[in-house]
């Protein structure tokens, strides 16, 4: 029965991933082999649950990458192989472990089905027969080690995973360009600051804002990188078009963190949306006496987002535009999950290129992007 419980899984996420994640979804593989899977149990001496054949009978893994399909802990699906490298190398590093250590941290038994990647985190199915455990979904974290309690079986994992996309952002699900992510954003804090509290005195003792910024200021290539296709797209675009984006992801984060009540930050943003030149910056300006206030206050408030902001918004007047969009952008996504779709509209909804690679960044000729490294790189690769 339980077996039933993964095909009806799968129909209704392959289902909800052709409509929504058509990219993630083409990263789902073929059925894995019957005399493949027996033979994998054979090579690791154990047996697979019911649930753990079927769902390999349905999807043998995803194809690894920025695309691939994880579940909601960014485990990716493995499939007969990943599960035999993976299962082996942790028993490779558990195996001089007593059986009360194994217990905790990884015993023969355990079988991962799905990889983090960048450590050797995952999820991972109880395969000792015999045992009430037998089938249980559990997750390996590199400094604890094993805990159970996802699911008592994967049908019901995934039946747990169909509903979380089933409910879109309040199951933590987002979209974007075809591709699945998940994601929260942080709970809305408790508003605190009013647009009449007084400006302090230009010799009051506050920390000093960083002023070190300017229009020409070079970003490093490997910023934009994480920004994955929105990175490309930023880097190949006019720097006016680049610009006109940071004026708006600028205004997103002032309303989204309370600075655009201040009449000093409203103002400064109005002048740079109208296209003037905004004065030269010292620490005792009105708009900087404002921003060095709102630190102490977002201190006392342990409001560390908020506080963020504020340091960045001189960056984001006066620094760089390609700065301006990477600062504002990475605040944002702590505060919103729909911050890709508001900064592709930012910059137009123009076409997204594909994910960049080193090649993209080596190649690339933009005098306000850093990407010497990459360039390096690349030229060695051709010699």
């Amino acid at each position: 029965m339980t077996a039933d419980l993964v095909q009806d899984s799968w129909n209704r996420i392959d289902a909800w991933l052709r409509e929504h994640a058509p990219r993630t979804f083409a990263t789902l593989q073929p059925p894995a082999g019957d005399e493949e899977i027996v033979a994998a149990q054979e090579e690791l001496g154990v047996t697979f649950p019911p649930d753990l054949v079927a769902s390999l009978l349905r999807h043998n893994g995803a194809v690894d990458g920025a695309e691939a399909f994880r579940f909601s802990t960014n485990d990716r699906l493995l499939g007969v192989s990943g599960i035999l490298g993976d299962t082996g190398f942790m028993r490779g590093v558990a195996q001089d472990l007593d059986e009360e250590e194994a217990e905790h941290y990884w015993h023969h038994g355990y079988v991962k089905f799905g990889s983090y990647g960048a450590t050797s985190d995952g999820l991972v199915i109880d395969c000792r027969t015999g045992r009430d455990s037998f089938g249980a979904i559990g997750r390996f974290f590199d400094e604890t080690g094993t805990s159970f309690g996802q699911a008592d079986s994967l049908g019901g994992y995934l039946a747990e995973l169909a509903g979380q996309l089933e409910r879109g952002q309040d199951g933590g699900v987002v979209t974007f360009n075809g591709r699945l992510f998940w994601e929260s954003a942080m709970s809305a804090r408790p508003e605190w600051g009013s647009a009449d509290d007084p400006l302090p005195a230009p010799d009051k003792r506050l920390p000093e804002l960083n002023l070190s910024c300017s229009p020409t200021d070079l970003l490093h290539a490997s910023y934009l990188d994480g920004f994955e296709e929105l990175g490309a797209l930023l880097a190949v675009l006019p720097r006016e078009q680049v610009a006109e984006a940071a004026r708006k992801q600028l205004r997103r984060l002032a309303v989204e963190t309370g600075l655009n009540k201040y009449p000093e930050v409203k103002s400064a943003l109005d002048a740079l949306e109208r296209g003037e030149a905004p004065p030269r910056l010292n620490q005792t300006d009105p708009l900087a006496l404002r921003l060095r206030a709102v630190l102490v206050q977002a201190n006392t408030h342990r409001d560390v987002t908020r506080r963020w902001a504020a340091e960045k918004m001189a960056h984001g007047i006066w620094g760089s535009p390609y700065r301006s969009v990477y600062e504002s952008a990475g605040i944002r996504s702590r505060l919103t999950v729909d911050w890709r779709a508001d900064l592709h509209a930012d910059l137009g909804n123009p076409p997204l290129p594909p994910i960049p690679d080193d090649r993209f960044w080596g190649t690339l000729r933009n005098p306000a992007i850093d990407s010497s490294w990459y360039a390096a790189q690349y030229t060695l690769d051709q010699d």
